[in-house]
């Protein structure tokens, strides 16, 4: 099964890309789609849409995953964030990809095993369980890896308790 996570803004929309068999799990990539802040909203959502219809194209993922927007205090922030997954969404609609989106705190517990855990803990673990040289950078690359792991333990989870273990 192949996996892209996405971490949506749109500055910056990071994104991470796992392939899972069985309980391995090897990273095909990882990085961010970035926009200049002097672009219109439009043009930098048009640049968001293409990048993400690429990577799309390029690995044909069985799944996208997000983490579920949350904000209690910015909500310009919201906006911008819920007008990009907007358009991971579309571009995932029209190649039939399936959308599941967690929670921070199930994306915190599936990573580290506490859902309290700060953003250091979170980049420290998606390095060592992904076995990676070093940490994802920038952070919005490490979260994306993040909500895909998150996907990728569900799964296997879920596969387990299908198959009555």
């Amino acid at each position: 099964m192949v996996i892209v996570g996405f971490d949506p803004g749109t500055a910056i929309t990071g994104y991470g890309v796992l392939q899972q068999e069985g309980q391995g799990i090897a990273v095909l990539t990882f990085g961010c789609i970035t926009t200049p802040a002097n672009l219109a909203a439009p043009r930098r959502l048009q640049r968001i849409y293409e990048e993400v219809c690429r990577l799309l194209d390029e690995y044909q993922p069985d799944v996208v995953v997000t983490e579920r927007l949350f904000f209690s205090r910015n909500e310009t922030t919201a906006l911008s964030v819920g007008r990009t997954i907007g358009v991971i969404l579309l571009a995932a609609a029209q190649r039939g990809i399936e959308w599941v989106e967690y929670t921070p705190l199930q994306v915190k517990t599936a990573v580290v095993g506490y859902g309290g855990a700060e953003k250091k803990q979170i980049q420290y673990m998606v390095t060592r369980l992904l076995g990676l040289s070093a940490t994802p950078q920038p952070d919005d690359a490490a979260d994306a890896l993040a909500v895909a792991l998150c996907h990728a333990h569900s799964a296997w989870a879920r596969g387990l308790e299908a198959r009555g273990r």
